[in-house]
């Protein structure tokens, strides 16, 4: 079987120790699976699913019955009040990038309390680029808290939100291109915590990229107001071929629909393209999808450990997130890398990444993803902003013998096997 794809026997003695140290963890991961299932299972009963929901509805999108029962399926699985979910919202930056112009007007204040966001919504914000249409341009205050080793500042949030002159408070599961590691889960239940004792009125919104159905609970569960995501990531199970995600109080929602359409239309308006099935379809998998990421990137991380590779999380943390770096402090390695990771791809497995310039990134970005819809991350597919220490974000593997089979073959080209 092997022999085909010319693995090095070696490293394939290497995959089977590792295998048969990861069993515990990957039963964990199965459990929190079959947990995750449940939860779709039902709301798609509870909605009562059927093929009628499927069909295509053209033109301005009124009556989209598909498309209203998805978003109450989204809600009820995230014990939301409403949520908008369309193939309209192109990335998870532009469903960020959406709710913050919803919810914030000239004159309101939001601040980061995990530091400064992703790369590609600084300019979103106004922190980088000469955008007239950035938050700050448009007369919104900016303000970030940084974390305290990889946990929140949370005197200097208590003293900031005391004021109450906060309308948006951001947090960013993931780590995003930085060096921190992912926030938990119970991390950011506790600062939801310390935030509504000094101020409940205030907006908690969190970036949930990477990080839908990794662990039991979402964060609307212990507290948030709003989350946003991405179908390009967990949540569209490698199915859906575009698409976003809000959920979260009807009101907050509402204001964001109305950004999405226009005042007084909100969500009442937008053809579905033709993509309910891949929507429905990705979400029923996405549980089982993120099971096979988690496995795959734990298997990476211990391979990449026993082989003398710099990663994080190490195999044996908890996982928040389904995103592995590799700190390789060389830029060549760098590229190397993402060339054996697009070698191990089904799509395009014969193409050198190389540096590149790419929208929303004041920094050259290396990227290697052979998937089947472009740009998905929840297919196997690692990048990273070609910077010191070099450092490569890899993610996805939508099935573990797919994974597997990717880190594998991404070894062998790099160890020059």
């Amino acid at each position: 079987m092997y022999k085909d794809l010319k693995i090095d026997s070696e490293l394939l003695k290497l995959a089977n120790e590792a295998e048969k140290e990861l069993e515990e963890i990957y039963s964990r991961y199965e459990a929190n699976s079959l947990l995750n299932s449940a939860k779709v299972l039902s709301a798609f009963q509870k909605f009562m699913v059927s093929g009628t929901d499927f069909c295509e509805i053209t033109g301005y999108g009124y009556s989209d019955a598909g498309r209203d029962k998805l978003e109450q399926i989204y809600a009820d699985i995230f014990k939301a009040e409403d949520a908008l979910v369309r193939p309209q919202i192109m990335s998870g930056t532009h469903a960020l990038s959406l709710t913050f112009f919803g919810l914030l007007k000239h004159g309101d204040t939001m601040i980061s309390i995990s530091g400064t966001p992703y790369d590609s919504l600084k300019g979103v914000i106004g922190l980088e680029g000469d955008s007239r249409n950035s938050l700050i341009a448009n007369g919104v205050k900016y303000e970030e808290i940084d974390l305290i080793d990889n946990d929140f500042d949370i005197d200097a949030i208590k003293t900031r939100l005391a004021k109450h002159d906060v309308k948006l408070v951001e947090i960013q599961r993931s780590r995003g291109y930085s060096q921190r590691k992912s926030l938990t889960i119970e991390k950011i239940e506790r600062v939801i915590k310390v935030i509504r004792e000094v101020n409940k009125e205030v907006i908690i919104m969190i970036d949930n990229c990477y990080g839908d159905f990794v662990e039991e609970k979402e964060p609307i569960e212990v507290g948030a107001d709003i989350i946003v995501g991405s179908l390009m990531k967990n949540l569209g199970g490698g199915i859906a071929k575009t698409g976003g995600y809000i959920v979260g109080n009807k009101d907050l929602i509402n204001d964001v629909a109305e950004r999405f359409s226009a005042p007084c239309i909100g969500k009442d308006i937008g053809a579905n393209m033709n993509q309910n099935m891949s929507f429905y379809k990705g979400l029923y998998l996405s549980p089982a999808v993120v099971c096979s990421s988690l496995k795959t990137m734990t298997f990476a991380s211990l391979m990449l450990e026993k082989l003398g590779f710099d990663v994080d999380p190490k195999y044996d943390e908890y996982r928040t997130d389904v995103i592995q770096t590799i700190t390789l402090n060389d830029p060549d390695k760098m590229v190397k890398f993402c060339q054996g990771i697009q070698s191990a791809c089904p799509v395009e497995s014969y193409v050198s990444p190389i540096p590149s310039d790419m929208p929303g990134y004041n920094h050259q970005v290396v990227m290697a993803s052979g998937s089947f819809t472009e740009g998905s991350t929840i297919e196997l597919s690692c990048d990273g902003p070609v910077i010191p220490p070099y450092t490569i974000f890899m993610q996805g593997g939508l099935t573990y013998e797919y994974g597997k089979l990717g880190i594998l073959l991404a070894l062998n080209k790099i160890l020059n096997k």
